[in-house]
């Protein structure tokens, strides 16, 4: 298997002249490196961070059309989300697979309004035909015991029945990751995180022609020669048009949401669920973890002005959350049932024209805009990550007058590394295949080498030693962070229990990393903190 690693990329950064610098390493960013890669140009991938360490690895995790958007009137949005659902069930069914959904319908003397199942009905039914049907099902209409069987907790007393519809779920840190190593391992892209863009120099045209950039683990400084500039930082991207044009852009509406999760005893889940918030008009999501025996629940949505790097839930946040679950079922969480939260930004569009903002954030839209400032720096912003393809094709679309006789996109039907034939026969290869695709053959290999990386540092987790072995030596984790929260979703399951093992880990580790004692401690240390940060913003005690 070819080699994913930062060193063997960072001589090339200093020293090849690219067609395309991506800043930003995210779903979008990643999407655009291989969508440019795979039709033959030459690209450099950077992010200050790890891959998809922003918003890209704290979504809710789901590849969906948005039903929520009917009621927008975003209609061919919806359409196109489920389309780009469906190219990535096809194209990377390792890593996303479909997922049914529960919409509990309550009442009073067991009927439910009918103006309410009604409005479901039609919504369900134009979703089913905007694209729903291509999973291979349609929504239908469940009674109260099947409901009851689902989510067994659900409000009893007030439970009518139900309508069961059908989306998809996806590990939204190993999709970006894949993106990244498709586009490096198949394609030639050069790939390296924690690479912080500097500065954007032009030649004397006035054209971009070279990304100045620091190297954040060596404090090394490298100028990347370079065509085109693609700017897919986020949330970040004010920072960007503001390094390019030299002067102070506000073009995004960050907006937070946050997610907790719990033990799936206390809140079972065979499905996900959608509830509505009263006097809110919202909804809320409850999902079961695939593996792991946890439930998450999220989101939130709202506008956010802190620090960009590192938003926190706040215990008003939980709050929200908690009430909400409480509301439609019997489960009577607590502050004391959360062992794992997570809080990340959505890059909105903000309003055009100088307009002040009136909307909500969660009544933004989530369309995507490419715009290239005609010097060789070109924009994508807002959009949410099941349609980054579509994004990263409109991006790469926008520099034809950049790239002559630029081909038109592959990515359609482009399958992601690893993708193969190959199935597992045993739970631990079921287990490392829907991870790692056709890579789990390696992971195997690392467990025939020493059997003791087949057993599960952390209790009531599903992750084996091997994964963390794999994940530094050919997947470019760098820290213990990176392991924990993003090369496995540990830290989102159980922080806790994922503390207490930190050590172990680290040390399993070490001799790939170069980690000396002190070095093990520095790590465990970090990751400590980054518990206790997330657990005291929250207001919930360790």
């Amino acid at each position: 298997m070819a080699s994913f690693q930062r060193d063997r990329v960072l001589g090339a950064l200093s020293t090849t002249t690219y067609d395309l610098v991506v800043v930003g390493a995210g779903m979008t960013g990643a999407g655009v490196a291989l969508d440019a890669a795979s039709r033959g140009l030459r690209v450099a991938l950077i992010d200050s961070g790890d891959i998809g360490s922003g918003t890209s690895s704290k979504s809710s995790k789901m590849v969906h059309g948005g039903l929520r958007y009917l009621q927008q009137r975003e209609f061919r949005l919806v359409y196109e989300n489920l389309r780009e659902r469906q190219r990535l069930l096809e194209n990377a069914p390792f890593l996303v697979r479909p997922l049914p959904f529960l919409v509990p319908l309550f009442g009073r003397n067991g009927v439910a309004s009918k103006a309410l199942v009604k409005g479901y009905s039609t919504a369900l039914r134009i979703y089913d035909l905007s694209g729903g049907w291509r999973i291979g099902q349609r929504h239908r209409k469940v009674t109260r015991e099947e409901a009851l069987s689902y989510l067994p907790t659900l409000n009893a007393d007030h439970l009518v029945a139900g309508f069961l519809y059908f989306d998809a779920r996806g590990d939204d840190a190993r999709v970006a990751l894949a993106l990244a190593k498709t586009a490096s391992l198949d394609f030639g892209a050069d790939v390296a995180n924690y690479v912080r863009a500097c500065d954007i120099t032009h030649d004397v045209a006035g054209c971009a022609n070279a990304v100045v950039v620091r190297d954040q683990l060596s404090d090394a400084t490298i100028t990347i020669a370079t065509k085109v500039v693609v700017n897919a930082t986020g949330v970040w991207a004010d920072d960007l048009f503001t390094m390019a044009e030299h002067e102070s852009s506000h073009r995004i509406t960050p907006a937070k949401g946050i997610h907790l999760s719990v033990p799936r005893d206390r809140l079972p889940a065979d499905v996900a669920a959608v509830f509505n918030v009263a006097g809110d008009r919202r909804s809320i999501f409850v999902v079961p973890f695939e593996e792991a025996p946890f439930t998450y629940v999220g989101t939130t949505d709202t506008a956010y002005s802190g620090d960009f790097d590192e938003p926190h839930c706040t215990p008003e946040d939980v709050a929200y959350l908690l009430n909400a679950v409480n509301a439609s079922t019997s489960s009577a969480l607590t502050t004391d049932d959360v062992t794992g939260l997570w809080a990340g930004l959505r890059p909105l569009l903000a309003p055009v024209d100088g307009k002040a903002m009136k909307e909500r954030t969660a009544d933004l839209s989530r369309r995507h805009r490419v715009t290239d400032s005609g010097d060789g720096v070109v924009h994508i912003t807002g959009g949410k990550w099941t349609t980054y393809r579509q994004m990263a094709e409109d991006t790469v679309d926008a520099l034809r007058p950049y790239a002559k006789n630029l081909p038109r996109t592959k990515t359609k039907s482009l399958r992601l590394h690893a993708v193969g034939d190959w199935r597992p026969s045993t739970p631990l290869e079921s287990h490392l295949y829907e991870r790692f695709g056709e890579d789990a053959k390696a992971l195997l290999e690392i467990i025939r080498t020493d059997e003791s990386l087949a057993t599960c540092p952390i209790p009531g987790q599903p992750y084996v030693g091997a994964e963390f072995v794999f994940s530094v030596r050919d997947e470019m984790a760098t820290s213990l962070i990176d392991l924990l929260t993003r090369r496995t979703r540990a830290h989102l399951h159980d922080a806790r229990a994922t503390l207490a093992a930190a050590l172990s880990i680290a040390q399993i580790v070490a001799p790939e990393l170069g980690w000396d004692a002190t070095d093990v401690t520095s790590e465990v240390e970090a990751y400590r903190a980054l518990v206790h940060r997330e657990f005291e913003a929250a207001g919930i005690a360790l």
